[in-house]
């Protein structure tokens, strides 16, 4: 394995740039696209409306529309899910150096993907139960406009980029209802309880044991303090983005956090910065460097040996700035440009205040702070093998500095010097991506591709070893814990424990890419996932551990349930979708509708149909029997003219209801896949569930101005009591159920850091789940 997504250099900004230009460049091109053919529909309307008005026995003359109209493409741009091109290696982490232009191209190429939809031939002008096909090109609207309420029709509309949207009213409520009635915000609250994963894919030197016997670590916003003995977690919730570095004072306490740069609902930026806090408390201490820091803060440590008043940071800038600052008193005392190239440590020497040491591409640097002047000397290799990248650095107990490497070389760099005093060259095979000074004074070291846990002596010779096993991936951090303890991050977002005279055990297991896929067990205290990294886990939400973990072939988007929890199916990002027994994991059946994404797939409530939504527009209806084991196709529901985002069932198994890319709400007769075009067959019917983001009973989640793409999920609580959202923002948002009144108020919790992608009750509405986009966590909340 290379050496293991190595934190970029100037190759990958250069691909970073470049593959930043051409998603702009086609999004640049949908938006003409879309504009034209809005305009074309637009001018259609007028056109008929013209022949409408002017019919008569003398034929008109061409007017103004209709030389428009000939101008005009006469088809639309083509349908389909806009694949988005990615260069080279840039990670596909929620924080690596171009956050803001990454979260700006996932939003914008979600609102390009979901509005560069076919309209079949926008002179059709079919009855729809969601009107109009004109869109606009813009994020926000500047003035967006009001919902409206048609009484004698028994109907809502409201705007999503200017496109209508319309909601029939049940009858019952049809005489009743008004717009100006408010909703009150919901009795129950969430409490963050558990976080599952471990940030270990791109970020280094973030796990720590505490004498309160916690381990600290971190995943999205989240800082989590986990008591592995008595199962309990407690967690930081400072961040409003990802955080990237941690470090402990030496008082064991203290602890210092950094974060990357973000951006707030309103478009605001929100400056990288570290949070200094007290971790028997979790309250905030200070807060360190709003606005000096650019991009990140991508390492941070305090200072050993004067009681640890200083703290030094480095940013993500292209110079990477190393900062050094007196943290209690927020004040900055020396800066320095540290390295064009990525700097992947920085460490004050443990004996020497004024000695830091930073480590990262083709560099190990000595920095000596006088005043406010920090001066550099460079390590220098000699006769030894300068590695590409020095990874890693340590302290021996003589205060020697230990350094690993790409190479899989440990150096010993004498103290107070810049030179190699002794060598332990291939003490890896491939990186070293880890070392730790054990209280004894002896030394472990961590490997990349071999995935090795080494153990070496004073004089480092080689006293033992250990290995991660091949799923969890390669050491990315090492810690001593009681007696003679480890504990183990991976980069496959994985924390183990163990020694070295027993194996290594998974305390932490989560996602290692975008995850979007979820579903609650019918009857027990079970939840689904399944994302891009092609894992599906089914997850115990007592124990928090996965009951099984299954490898499928492709990159997984959704995941549901059959009512009696015998078999779960799965849907994948390239057309297939499978079903697994949720006993044994067995892979039941595989079956492959169109080429494209599988955004839903959900059994009825009866279970004796499954419906599997798809980015190519149809939904597909299989009859179900034998417990979930065989499946025939009965129907396929044709109608949508973008993709299918959201689906439900209504409760006598006899109707769907859908949600596309393009705010379109359809309705279906199950078993034959008829589309149903009479509102009053269906304003009536009861939903099992309510995971469509647009109709009646749910239209109030969407906030003043809201993009289309604004909202990921929507879920009702069994006792129909609560509605919990997932937004583009990393906010979870809690709001009672119905909610049928514009703007309704609601509760809203942070934790992810990325856009979140799905919320869903346990079956008894005691917990609820979130999953994150990009930041590939899994959150479970308390209700309370």
């Amino acid at each position: 394995m290379a050496d293991d997504h190595l934190s970029a250099g100037s190759n990958m900004e250069v691909d970073d740039r470049l593959s930043h230009l051409e998603q702009r460049l086609q999004l640049q091109e949908d938006e003409i696209q879309l504009l034209k053919a809005a305009l074309a529909d637009a001018l259609r309307r007028l056109g008929h409306c013209e022949e409408q008005t002017q019919a008569g026995p003398r034929r008109p003359a061409p007017t103004k529309v209709r030389q428009l109209l000939q101008a005009l493409p006469s088809k639309p741009v083509s349908n389909g899910y806009v694949q988005q091109k990615r260069l080279g290696g840039f990670p596909s982490s929620p924080s690596s150096p171009k956050k803001e232009v990454l979260m700006s191209i996932k939003r914008k190429s979600m609102s390009t993907e979901r509005l560069s939809t076919s309209r079949k031939d926008l002179s059709d002008s079919r009855s729809r139960t969601t009107s109009s096909s004109s869109s606009c090109g813009g994020k926000r609207d500047s003035k967006s406009k009001e919902c409206t309420l048609n009484a004698e029709d028994g109907y809502v509309r409201m705007f999503l980029r200017g496109r209508p949207v319309t909601m029939h009213i049940p009858d019952d409520l049809r005489g009743s209802y008004s717009l100006d009635q408010k909703v009150a915000l919901p009795d129950r609250k969430l409490k963050l309880q558990w976080v599952y994963g471990y940030r270990g894919r791109d970020c280094r030197c973030n796990l720590y044991l505490l004498p309160t016997g916690e381990i600290v670590y971190f995943n999205a916003s989240v800082v989590v303090l986990y008591n592995v003995e008595e199962q309990q977690q407690r967690h930081y919730l400072g961040h409003n983005d990802d955080v990237k570095c941690l470090a402990i004072h030496p008082d064991m306490v203290t602890i210092a956090t950094g974060q990357v740069a973000g951006t707030s609902k309103d478009g605001k930026a929100l400056p990288p910065h570290v949070r200094v806090w007290d971790s028997v408390s979790l309250n905030t201490l200070h807060i360190i460097g709003m606005g000096v820091f650019d991009r990140a803060v991508t390492c941070v440590a305090f200072s050993k040996s004067n009681g640890g008043a200083n703290l030094c940071a480095v940013d993500d800038a292209n110079d990477h700035i190393l900062s050094v600052w007196d943290w209690q008193k927020e004040k900055q005392l020396a800066e320095v440009k540290c390295s064009n190239d990525s700097v992947l440590g920085a460490a004050f020497h443990p004996m020497e205040s004024n000695l830091i040491v930073t480590c990262g591409k083709s560099h190990i640097n000595f920095w000596t702070m006088e005043g406010s002047t920090l001066t550099k000397r460079q390590g220098l290799f000699e006769k030894h093998e300068k590695p590409k990248y020095v990874l890693c650095v340590a302290f021996a107990e003589n205060g020697d500095a230990i350094t690993g490497d790409s190479s899989g070389n440990i150096y010993i760099w004498a103290k107070g010097g810049n030179r190699i005093s002794h060598a332990v060259p291939g003490a890896h095979e491939g990186g070293i991506f880890s070392l730790c000074v054990l209280k004894d004074g002896t030394l472990v070291s961590g490997g990349g591709k071999d995935r090795k846990v080494v153990h070496w002596d004073h004089e480092y010779h080689k006293q033992g070893e250990v290995e991660v096993p091949e799923a969890f991936g390669p050491v990315r951090c090492l810690t001593e814990g009681k007696q003679e303890e480890l504990f183990v991050g991976t980069t496959r977002n994985a924390i183990l424990q163990g020694s070295f005279s027993r194996e290594l055990t998974p305390i932490v297991q989560g996602h290692t890419d975008e995850l979007w896929g979820l579903d609650v067990h019918p009857s027990m205290e079970q939840f689904v996932t399944c994302g891009q990294d092609k894992q599906v886990h089914l997850w115990d939400t007592t124990t928090h551990q996965p009951l099984w973990s299954k490898a499928i072939e492709d990159p997984a988007r959704s995941a549901g349930f059959h009512p009696s929890g015998a078999v779960l199916a799965v849907g994948t990002m390239t057309g297939r979708w499978v079903v697994l027994d949720t006993e044994t994991r067995d892979l039941v059946s595989v079956h492959t509708d169109g080429n494209e994404i599988i955004s839903n797939v959900k059994y009825s409530p009866d279970g004796a149909y499954l419906a599997v939504a798809s980015h190519d527009n149809f939904v597909y209806i299989y009859s179900v029997t034998d417990n979930g084991r065989k499946y025939s196709r009965v129907g396929k529901c044709s109608g949508h003219s973008s993709f299918v985002t959201h689906l439900d069932w209504s409760t006598d198994s006899q109707f769907i209801v859908t949600n596309s890319g393009d705010y379109e709400i359809l309705y279906w007769e199950a078993s034959s896949g008829k589309h149903i075009t009479s509102m009053d067959a269906v304003r009536n019917l009861e939903w099992a569930t309510s995971t469509c983001v647009l109709g009646f009973s749910v239209f109030g989640i969407w906030p003043d101005g809201a993009d289309g793409t604004d909202l990921n999920a929507v879920c009702r609580s069994h006792d129909g009591a609560l509605l919990a959202s997932a937004d583009d923002f990393g906010k979870v948002h809690l709001f009672s159920s119905p909610c049928s009144q514009p703007r309704a108020p609601s509760h809203q919790y942070g934790g992810h850091s990325s856009h979140v992608t799905n919320v869903a009750f346990l079956h008894d509405d005691s917990h609820l789940i979130s999953t994150g986009g990009k930041d590939t966590s899994v959150l479970q909340w308390m209700l309370a």
